[in-house]
């Protein structure tokens, strides 16, 4: 992390190229990078954290939680997608020196996400046994037990998330990343300081877990709400002045909804594996848990780069200057590639000491060392062309050419081929796993294509 600034330097080609009226310099770049990476470090450990305080109540408690994690993380994403939107646009204006429709952007997306939220969580409540019901079929009930109680917390959290996700998109938007980082710090520390207490304390099990992350996400949002309504900043909130603009809505939406279609059937599709999973058992449940909270640990660089991607390639394609956007995109890419493997390295060498944290038995941490293995081993060359290019096309308005072949991929090869190699060929989670890195490829595939097609920066 202390080398960052090296790496972006070391990162561009060696034929210097001449850009007049360069929008970010690397000490730009590297004020961006480094808080996001931390942040998306903070949020992992934190779920790793959850994932391991709750495995000493059982496999039952574990295998609920990492069930509902994965609705959890679909509607995340949801909302994630619909503050993208809002990011690419309100970063767009930013290009265009436009700060008052780039502040009535992010009004526009607080309302937007706020009442998305809402429906989502009475939604979810309402329907949360069926819900359930529907996407894992018929589950232990001491499983669907602590899933039903997580998931009803959860989803009292959504709203909260949800204005979380769009007030740090939109400091994203601006160029600085380093308020949420510190925002994240605060609610990351409230959940692991409220999981101590609610789990070993008052022995409140998966309830406990939920309650702490929505405490936690309370006050993150409330802190974040409070520093956009500063008027110093670019971009501002203006309470006052929360009426619809059908116009900027439209605007967010085009590119929030193709992006959040195509983020929740991918969520989708990995609910509907981890099905699959389910029939194989608890204990292959549970080592999926596992291996999915280890090898999140490899991609966080390429997750932080994605996030780069909307601001910086957003404020060039405002700007209308396209090679500036092609220029950072390949710069950032060699970077995402660089500090992805090794992240993905010291994964995979640290595996024997940090799978000792987690109480399961042997044989279950086994097949998750060998899930581990699978994921961040192929990671290494495929995830930053699978997920981080992705984003320089969003950012330009292509949004739906990603959310096809991301569908489409998803559908056929993760979710078929699944299914053909773990029921069919009887090789359970290991099958699944296969078929994720089969999905990977094709997305390299058709998303180097389009980039080096230049079709992204004709989109309207």
């Amino acid at each position: 992390m202390l080398h960052i600034h090296g790496m972006i330097k070391n990162s561009e080609d060696n034929q210097e190229r001449n850009l007049s009226n360069c929008l970010f310099t690397n000490q730009d770049l590297k004020r961006l990078i480094v808080p996001l990476i931390i942040e998306q470090i903070l949020a992992v450990t934190v779920g790793m954290a959850d994932t391991m305080m709750v495995s000493s109540v059982g496999e039952a408690a574990t295998s609920g939680v990492s069930l509902v994690d994965m609705i959890n993380n679909l509607l995340i994403n949801l909302f994630a997608a619909i503050s993208t939107g809002g990011a690419v646009v309100s970063s767009q204006f930013l290009g265009q020196k436009n700060k008052d429709r780039a502040c009535e952007a992010a009004n526009q997306l607080l309302m937007v996400t706020g009442l998305i939220s809402v429906v989502v969580m009475a939604v979810t409540i309402l329907f949360r046994r069926s819900f359930l019901g529907l996407l894992y079929g018929s589950i232990e009930a001491d499983v669907m037990k602590n899933a039903l109680i997580y998931l009803v917390l959860s989803a009292v959290s959504y709203p909260f998330l949800a204005v979380y996700n769009s007030c740090a998109a939109l400091f994203r938007s601006m160029g600085n990343s380093k308020i949420s980082m510190q925002v994240s710090i605060i609610m990351n520390m409230l959940n692991v300081f409220g999981n101590a207490l609610f789990i070993f304390v008052l022995h409140m099990g998966v309830a406990g877990a939920a309650s702490a992350s929505l405490i936690s996400r309370m006050v993150a949002s409330l802190i974040l709400v409070m520093r956009l309504r500063n008027k110093g900043l670019e971009i501002h909130i203006m309470p006052k002045h929360f009426k619809w603009n059908r116009i900027l809505v439209r605007k967010i939406l085009h590119i929030g909804i193709p992006s959040g279609v195509e983020n929740s059937v991918f969520q989708l599709g990995r609910v509907l594996v981890v099905g699959i999973i389910a029939m194989f058992g608890t204990a292959q449940i549970a080592a999926n848990a596992v291996a999915n909270n280890l090898d999140s640990l490899g991609v966080l660089p390429g997750q932080a780069m994605s996030l780069v991607m909307i601001t910086v390639i957003g404020r060039c394609v405002g700007a209308g200057d396209f090679d500036q956007a092609d220029y950072y995109a390949k710069k950032l890419m060699k970077l995402t590639y660089l500090i992805n493997g090794l992240c993905c390295a010291g994964v995979l060498l640290t595996m024997p000491l940090t799978l000792r944290l987690y109480g399961l038995p042997d044989t279950t941490l086994k097949l998750a060392a060998l899930l581990v293995l699978i994921h961040d081993g192929c990671a290494i060359f495929l995830w930053p062309a699978s997920f981080t290019l992705t984003n320089v096309l969003r950012a330009a308005n292509d949004v739906r050419f990603p959310m096809v072949v991301s569908i489409m991929s998803m559908v056929i090869v993760r979710i078929g081929g699944g299914y053909i190699l773990a029921v069919i060929l009887g090789m359970g989670a290991v099958g699944i796993w296969f078929a994720m890195v089969l999905d990977w490829i094709m997305r390299v595939i058709f998303f180097v294509r389009r980039y080096c097609s230049g079709k992204w920066k004709n989109i309207v």
